[in-house]
């Protein structure tokens, strides 16, 4: 990762509605993975136990699909050259710079590579990023939406059809889905979970469907209508969306952990409305005050996202104190700062929420430095 202020693009040939979506979706994700306590936490800020969903639950699909989203605009020029082994290697590169991070955060700071978690957050973007990108590079609109509904038609058929040793076809249960006998199959003790994960093997195939779903929003957006007509097509799009994944949701139900199609599909309604919402505020309406501390987050999403995991790491494994009455850093700030004057639960927010103002802070000196830093 290097600071690249160079390469920024004029504001008028950005589309402030997705930079603001992101930045909303990255201190989303601050704010749910920074709790003061876990045991006190309101359950809008948890991700649903297994089948159902959360408004946690829709943080990590929305990132997925402003990727994809963003792939439009930056690989579309690109796209067209003849020789494209350059472009190539930049998403290699930039796939296994994803993919090593994602690594780094889950090794530092226990240095236990015997069991290390090899999946995660960034190590699915980077394979959903790498993988889309070549599909958006080799196929057209109609190869683009064949493949999205050929991946979640697929993996709907794989879960529901092909059963688990041990358990019977379609048993979507934590030990008896087919997803998590992959995972230990072939991951075993390097697992989130002891025996499954939720950014696993299998359920990357249709988080691959998230980004690409992304895809086609971003063929809409700049499919040269006018503004108040693609504003209103989002919307619309969105709404058919979220029925059709809530239908879906009967026979295959929705299910962050596994990344179920209908999950997929849920989501990509959703999404599409909060994009149809940034955009009609900010690009058609012009409103735009309100959107800077998003603009902010993101424009430096993936940064924040890794520094921040970096600092919650040392304040977890930071000690204070000696013996049995040692506690780490994180605990002390929680209960000294927050918990001193607030209920559990409503502290265990505050602390969320200030990191989130924190790490505002951090960023915007980097905004106003033109401090972009770029994979």
């Amino acid at each position: 990762m290097v600071s690249e202020s160079e390469n920024l693009r004029p504001a008028a040939q950005r589309l402030i509605s997705l930079d603001a979506f992101r930045g909303i979706t990255i201190a989303g994700m601050i704010l749910v993975n920074n709790p003061g306590d876990w045991g006190n936490v309101y359950p809008p800020l948890l991700h649903a136990s297994w089948h159902g969903w959360t408004p946690t639950d829709l943080i990590f699909p929305f990132f997925l699909f402003i990727v994809g989203v963003a792939m439009t605009f930056s690989l579309a020029k690109a796209g067209q050259e003849k020789d494209r082994r350059g472009l190539y290697l930049k998403i290699l590169r930039r796939s296994a710079i994803l993919f090593a991070l994602g690594l780094m955060l889950a090794y530092v700071p226990k240095f236990d590579l015997a069991h290390i978690r090899i999946p995660g957050v960034l190590q699915r973007i980077a394979l959903c990023y790498g993988i889309a990108a070549v599909l958006f590079l080799n196929t057209g609109l109609r190869g683009q939406i064949g493949a999205t509904v050929a991946i979640l038609l697929g993996y709907w058929g794989i879960m529901v059809l092909i059963p688990t040793p041990g358990y019977a076809a379609g048993d979507l249960t934590v030990e008896g889905n087919l997803a998590a006998h992959v995972d230990r199959f072939f991951l075993y003790g390097h697992l989130y979970k002891p025996t499954w994960d939720p950014e696993g093997l299998l359920s990357t195939l249709p988080a691959i469907a998230t980004t690409l779903s992304g895809i086609l929003a971003g063929h809409w957006l700049r499919s040269g209508e006018s503004k108040e007509t693609i504003a209103g097509w989002l919307f619309v799009g969105g709404w058919i969306a979220i029925v059709a994944g809530l239908f879906w949701g009967i026979a295959f139900p929705i299910n962050k952990n596994l990344w179920t199609s209908s999950y997929v599909v849920f989501t990509a309604g959703a999404a599409l409305q909060f994009l149809g919402f940034c955009y009609w505020l900010i690009d058609v309406q012009g409103i735009r005050r309100w959107a800077w501390p998003a603009i902010v987050y993101g424009s430096n999403a993936i940064a924040v996202f890794v520094l921040s995991g970096v600092l919650v790491r040392i304040l977890i494994y930071t000690r204070l104190g000696e013996g049995e009455t040692s506690v780490s850093l994180k605990t002390w700030l929680y209960q000294n700062l927050f918990l001193s004057w607030a209920s559990p639960v409503n502290a265990s927010l505050a602390f969320a929420v200030a990191n989130v103002l924190f790490w505002l802070m951090i960023m915007a000196v980097f905004y106003r430095k033109k401090i972009f830093i770029k994979i």
